[in-house]
C-alpha cells in the first residue's frame, strides 16, 4: 500500500501537516513572548521614575537609602514579580530587593539602559537579568537622583523570578492543551480535505494505470479506449495530456503489431513462394540434365540441344528470379536510394521502345509512342525509371496477343509528367488490381513468359522512393493500363 501513489501523497501530507502545526506552535509561543515583552514595557516603562517620586527615594537632591530599603521590603512582600536594583554610573550593583543567594551577577551592561533611555518607545529591549548570566529581561529604568546629575539607575526587571515560575505553570498546563487541541483538529481537518482533494486528483491517474495494465495484458494489440477521457476531451491538465499521449502512442503500437503481424504473414507467403519459384527451375534444370545424362546415347544432336537450350532458360529464369530478389530486398532497406536529377523523358521513352521493338516485332505486336516530345524535363532517377518502363513493356508485351498494340503515351499531368502503357490484352481481374503491386502475386491472368511476380512490386517501390506513383486500370472494352507519375524538374 505505501507503494501507490495515493499513500505516498497522504503521508507526505501528513507529515507537512505535522511539520506546520510544530513551526506554527514555534512562532506564536515566540510571537506571544514578544509580544507580552513589548505590552510589558511599554504599561511599565515609567514604573522605575514614579517609584522614586512616590516613594520620595530623593531628597534635598541625594538619594534616601532608609526609603529606598523600605521600598525593597514592601515590594518582596506585595509585588515579587518584579525585582528592584540600584546600580552605578558604570553597572554596579549596588543593592537591590531579590534573595541575595540567587543573584549571579555583579554588574549589568549599560548598552540596553542608554538604548532604552535615548528612545523610551523602541521596545522592547532586553537588559541583563542579575539572576542569570545568559538571560535577559525587559525592563524600567531611570537615572537617579536626577536625569540632569546622576549618581546611578534604578533599575526594575519587569518580569521576575516568580513571574517566569509562575507564567511556566501557566504555558506548560492551559497553554500546551490548547496547542494540541488546535494542532490536533487542524491537522484531522487538513488530513480529510488534503485525502479528498489528493483523491480527486489521483482517481483519473489511477484510471489511467488500470488502463495501461488493460494494454498490456491483452498483448497491446488492441486499445481499450479510456471513457473518463471520452467524458472530458478538453486537455485541462498534465493527467489529461498523458492521457491523450497515451491514446496516441497505444494506437500506434496496435497499429505497428498490425502491421508486423501483416508483414510476418507476408514473409511467410513470400517464404513459401520464393521456394516455390526457385524449386521450379531447379526441379526443371535437374530433370533434363538427367534425362540428358541418363539417355544421352539414344538421343539425338537435336534432342541434346533441345533438352540443352531448355535447361539454360530454366537457369537464366533462375538467375533473373534471384537477382529481382536482391533488388526488391536492397529497395526495401533502402540500401538503393534513388539519385533523382533533371531527364528528358520523350528522349527515354523512346529509347526505351526502341529496345523492346525487336521483342515485339517478334510476337507480331505494333508498339507505338504518342506525345509530343517537346516536355519539360522530369525529375528522377534516370536508370530507375528506365527499370520501371522495361518491366511495364515487357509484361504488355508478354500479355498481348498477336496483331495487338503496345502504345506508349506521355502528357503533363498535376505538376509533373505521366506517362501511360497500354496494352489490348486479356486485362487484369477486378479482384486481382488492389495486390497487382505485392511481391510474388499472379492473378488469374497466369504466368505468362514464367513471370515471377516481383518486377511490378520493384516499380511500386521505385516510384515511391523518388517521390512518384504508378497505378493501373482496366481498359474497356479489353486490355490493361499503367499509369506512371514523375515530378517535374524546378
Amino acid at each position: 500500500m505505501v507503494k501507490t501513489l495515493y499513500t505516498r501523497l497522504a503521508l507526505g501530507l501528513f507529515l507537512l501537516l505535522v511539520a506546520i502545526g510544530l513551526l506554527y506552535s514555534f512562532i506564536s509561543l515566540y510571537s506571544l513572548r514578544e509580544f507580552n515583552a513589548s505590552v510589558n514595557q511599554e504599561l511599565y516603562r515609567d514604573l522605575a521614575e514614579k517609584l522614586v517620586q512616590d516613594r520620595n527615594l530623593v531628597d534635598e537632591g541625594r538619594l534616601d537609602e532608609a526609603a529606598l530599603k523600605q521600598l525593597f521590603n514592601l515590594y518582596m512582600t506585595i509585588n515579587p514579580s518584579i525585582e528592584i536594583y540600584l546600580l552605578d554610573t558604570s553597572g554596579r550593583i549596588l543593592a537591590y530587593s531579590a534573595d541575595p543567594d540567587k543573584i549571579k551577577r555583579n554588574s549589568v551592561s549599560l548598552e540596553p539602559i542608554r538604548r532604552l533611555l535615548g528612545d523610551m518607545t523602541a521596545y522592547p529591549v532586553l537588559g541583563d537579568d542579575p539572576r542569570s548570566h545568559e538571560r535577559q529581561k525587559i525592563f524600567s529604568v531611570t537615572p537617579v537622583p536626577s536625569a540632569q546629575s546622576p549618581e546611578g539607575y534604578l533599575y526594575v526587571v519587569l518580569r521576575g523570578e516568580e513571574f517566569d515560575n509562575a507564567e511556566m505553570l501557566a504555558r506548560d498546563g492551559r497553554f500546551i492543551e490548547m496547542s494540541a487541541w488546535a494542532v490536533a483538529f487542524s491537522l484531522v481537518g487538513g488530513m480529510l480535505a488534503g485525502l479528498w482533494l489528493f483523491r480527486q486528483l489521483t482517481r483519473r491517474l489511477s484510471q489511467l494505470t488500470e488502463l495501461v495494465e488493460q494494454f498490456e495484458t491483452t498483448d497491446m494489440a488492441h486499445h481499450p479506449r479510456q471513457t473518463w477521457q471520452q467524458q472530458r476531451p478538453v486537455v485541462r491538465d498534465e493527467i489529461d495530456f498523458l492521457g491523450m499521449a497515451f491514446d496516441r502512442m497505444a494506437e500506434r503500437i496496435a497499429s505497428q503489431i498490425d502491421q508486423l503481424q501483416e508483414k510476418d504473414a507476408l514473409r511467410r507467403r513470400l517464404v513459401a513462394q520464393v521456394s516455390h519459384d526457385l524449386r521450379t527451375p531447379l526441379a526443371s534444370m535437374q530433370g533434363y540434365v538427367e534425362s540428358l545424362k541418363m539417355k544421352r546415347a539414344s538421343l539425338s544432336d537435336e534432342e541434346q540441344q533441345q533438352f540443352l537450350d531448355i535447361a539454360l532458360a530454366e537457369c537464366r529464369r533462375l538467375s533473373q528470379l534471384v537477382d529481382e530478389l536482391f533488388e526488391l530486398a536492397a529497395l526495401e532497406a533502402q540500401e538503393k536510394k534513388p539519385r533523382p536529377e533533371p531527364f528528358p523523358l520523350a528522349e527515354l521513352i523512346h529509347d526505351v521502345a526502341q529496345k523492346h521493338t525487336p521483342k515485339a516485332a517478334g510476337r507480331d505486336i505494333t508498339l507505338r509512342v504518342e506525345g509530343s516530345p517537346a516536355l519539360p524535363p522530369a525529375y528522377g532517377d534516370l536508370g530507375m525509371t528506365e527499370r520501371v518502363l522495361d518491366n511495364l513493356i515487357g509484361n504488355a508485351i508478354a500479355y498481348s496477343p498477336a496483331g495487338a498494340d503496345v502504345v506508349l503515351s506521355m502528357t503533363p499531368q498535376d505538376d509533373g509528367l505521366q506517362i501511360r502503357v497500354q496494352d489490348t490484352g486479356p486485362g487484369i481481374p477486378e479482384a486481382d488490381l488492389p495486390h497487382i503491386f505485392d511481391a510474388f502475386y499472379r492473378g488469374a491472368s497466369g504466368n505468362a513468359g514464367g513471370h515471377a511476380g516481383l518486377g511490378l512490386a520493384i516499380a511500386k517501390r521505385i516510384m515511391t522512393l523518388q517521390n512518384g506513383h504508378i497505378r493501373v486500370a482496366n481498359r474497356d472494352p479489353a486490355g490493361t493500363e499503367f499509369t506512371v507519375w514523375l515530378p517535374i524538374a524546378s
